[in-house]
């Protein structure tokens, strides 16, 4: 079947499923950030504050977003804070750890631990051999403890203070701390999570904790499974978008899709790949919505092609330079402005576009943002990733 025959999935249905599937829609929120992550499949997590504000800009009940997602992350579990695509740290749903670490994690992994045994035995540090036994005793020292910051498993294991130099002669040598680079690697490996952070919920200082223990899944398998739970919640998409969101090679991707029999659609871009029982789904009308999304959000990072929810005009004031999007305010199915959070604890936003964006709109908006400035209370919030916009709106 050539393009033109094939089902067209136009930028109004896809608006649809986006607002129902990532709990945007008022009606379509949820009341646990276990249905979120779910929803979601991965909460972005480089930033520890986006965690929190995706979850909370879907909860029925804004107001429980802390203590909600602390109980699902350090007292449940039933979220993990993990490596996952593209080398990145997310939240996913627990049980979905052994097929996130069988298909994204195992290649990093090996590459992780490569290169650091590559870099000690160039600064003539110890062996690997000996990096093995330090691994060794500071696992089941953690397992002991439960939790602990690098510098506590330092105190009783000595060995993880050694340091070693990297890069040496390069504009960005500099020296590593054995901690440092060794739990970096037992958490790619899936041997190790990130547990309770040190401070608030917007800390980047994290405890170590042991990983969750799973099944070893099939690698072929495992990519299957998460590509077909990634196109219930994002599809349609491209090849070119599941190629960016897994970090997958594309032999990888065409031999998901193959194994859960993706249907092919058709796209204003180009060919799509969506679920089998998607093809002649049609969702029913949707009440527009309002939504101010934080940085990293994972509906705005989802996929590479973001034509048909953000004008391109709009990229160079919302993205930072490494193509991480800022604070987002949506409207009906699509970006429209930013936000940000002032040094007193105000939110604010603007917009970037007036193209259907009326009174109901603005209204919408700013009831978000109240709602926003209602649960967050006294904590302050700076992205960990700055946009032009962000930076002039938190600047007042």
């Amino acid at each position: 079947m050539g393009a033109a025959g094939l089902p067209y999935v136009g930028v109004a249905q896809r608006r649809a499923r986006l607002a129902v599937r990532h709990r945007l829609a008022v009606g379509a929120r949820a009341g646990r950030p276990e249905e979120i992550a779910d929803s979601l499949v991965a909460l972005h997590g480089s930033d520890p504050a986006t965690v929190y504000l995706a979850v909370g800009a879907r909860l029925t009940d804004a107001a429980g977003t802390v203590t909600e997602t602390e109980r699902a992350l350090y007292t449940d579990r039933t979220l993990v804070r993990m490596h996952g695509m593209r080398h990145t740290v997310f939240v996913f749903p627990t049980e979905l750890t052994a097929v996130v670490h069988a298909s994204t994690g195992l290649t990093v992994a090996a590459r992780e631990r490569a290169s650091l045994v590559k870099d000690m035995a160039k600064a003539g540090a110890p062996n690997e051999a000996w990096l093995k036994e330090v691994e060794e005793s500071a696992l089941a020292l953690l397992a002991r403890r439960g939790e602990a910051t690098a510098a506590e498993l330092a105190r009783d294991e000595p060995r993880l203070r050694e340091q070693f130099a990297y890069a040496v002669g390069k504009s960005y040598e500099g020296v590593h701390t054995v901690s440092t680079r060794l739990l970096r690697v037992l958490g790619v490996e899936g041997k190790v999570v990130r547990g309770r952070p040190l401070g608030s919920w917007t800390s980047s200082q994290f405890r170590w904790a042991p990983a969750p223990e799973h099944p070893e899944l099939d690698a072929a398998g495992a990519q299957a499974a998460l590509l077909r739970r990634w196109l219930t919640a994002c599809g349609p998409a491209t090849e070119a978008d599941l190629k960016w969101w897994t970090g997958w090679r594309v032999t990888e991707v065409r031999a998901a899709l193959a194994a859960i029999g993706a249907r092919e659609v058709r796209l204003d871009e180009g060919t799509g790949y969506v679920v089998e029982a998607d093809v002649d789904l049609v969702p029913g009308p949707v009440a527009p919505w309002a939504a101010l999304l934080p940085a990293l959000d994972p509906t705005a990072m989802s996929c590479r092609d973001r034509d048909w929810f953000l004008s391109p005009e709009l990229r160079p004031a919302l993205f930072d330079r490494s193509g991480n999007i800022g604070p987002t305010v949506w409207w009906d199915g699509r970006v429209v402005g930013a936000w940000a959070q002032r040094p007193d604890g105000e939110i604010v936003w603007r917009l970037l576009t007036e193209e259907g964006v009326g009174r109901e709109a603005r209204t919408a908006v700013e009831g978000e943002a109240e709602r926003l400035r209602a649960w967050v209370g006294a904590t302050r919030i700076t992205p960990r990733f700055r946009t032009p916009v962000e930076r002039e709106l938190a600047a007042g």
